[in-house]
């Protein structure tokens, strides 16, 4: 028997509830701040020590090790990149887009950091230079590099569209990270996990509240580039989207590499700094010490 739908009417209070003013759920006052200028100037005289091309359509990995700059390039033309990151020494901790969402906003810039997930929840890197920051949000909401969107996968193609596209960023990090492990696929994919969209230009529509993407301002030779606060392995996919003005997981779309390159800042430069440490609290969960943990 069809159930009769709930009464939608809207309460004679209906204007004051949605007047009620919103409350920022994670207050970051508190919140360590990076030091930008000890990293700027651990920068200067760093050394490229390595390079790595994400190819269009396809992914690539790269190491950076704790106290190291990476930077992702456009080099060729407009093009967006998903990014996952590891502990280069531990799978299970990777980045977690959605706490780092509700701790800086749904999209990342400079002096913002990527974090790592639970029971970690520490710095993976910290965003020290992004030549897009002149962007800004847009008169739809829109901005860069967020952390909203996942991943285009083959699962949600399948499910809207059919078929068997292979190429998507899900499927090329998946590929890259079996390739840099030598994991098989379907144990390295367990661990692809939600992006950084570098580049990409997306927000949310005012109306429905659905997710949107629009042409990415990156240009050749715009960067974004971070600091790794801990040994990281990271895997890039220069997205089938191209500049995702139209579509992704696409084979018509405009696509070109990514350039990833990895320096070193000279001995000397990181006197005093450590890498970020896991987070400080107990897991005991009111339930008594943990074995590995203080309690």
């Amino acid at each position: 028997m069809t159930q009769p739908a709930p009464n939608v009417t809207a309460p004679p209070d209906a204007e004051a509830r949605r007047d009620v003013p919103p409350v920022i759920c994670y207050p970051t006052e508190t919140l360590p701040q990076p030091d930008l200028a000890f990293y700027a100037a651990a920068r200067q005289g760093a050394v490229k020590i390595a390079e790595v091309l994400a190819r269009p359509r396809d992914a690539a990995c790269f190491r950076a090790p704790a106290g190291h700059f990476f930077r992702i390039t456009s080099v060729d033309g407009p093009q967006v990149g998903d990014l996952n990151l590891w502990n280069a020494d531990d799978l299970d901790e990777r980045f977690y887009s959605g706490k780092t969402r509700a701790l800086h906003g749904t999209h990342l810039t400079r002096g913002q950091r990527m974090w790592s997930s639970l029971p970690h929840l520490r710095p993976m890197a910290t965003i020290t230079a992004d030549t897009l920051e002149w962007y800004g949000i847009d008169q739809y909401g829109g901005s860069v590099h967020d952390v909203i969107g996942t991943r285009c996968d083959p699962y949600t193609g399948h499910l809207l569209a059919g078929g068997q596209y292979h190429h998507c960023c899900h499927s090329n990090l998946t590929r890259a990270l079996s390739d840099e492990t030598g994991l098989p696929l379907a144990e390295a994919e367990r661990h692809v996990h939600d992006v950084l969209n570098v580049f990409m230009c997306t927000g949310f529509t005012r109306g429905t509240g659905q997710y949107f993407m629009k042409a990415s301002p990156v240009r050749p030779g715009d960067y974004l580039e971070f600091f790794a606060e801990i040994d990281l392995l990271g895997a890039l996919s220069a997205c089938p989207g191209g500049d995702c003005s139209a579509q992704h997981s696409s084979d018509t779309a405009v696509c070109h590499p990514l350039l990833v390159e990895v320096f070193a800042p000279a001995p000397d430069a990181l006197e005093g700094w450590r890498a970020a440490q896991p987070n400080g609290y107990d897991g005991t969960h009111g339930r008594g010490p943990v074995a590995g943990r203080a309690g």
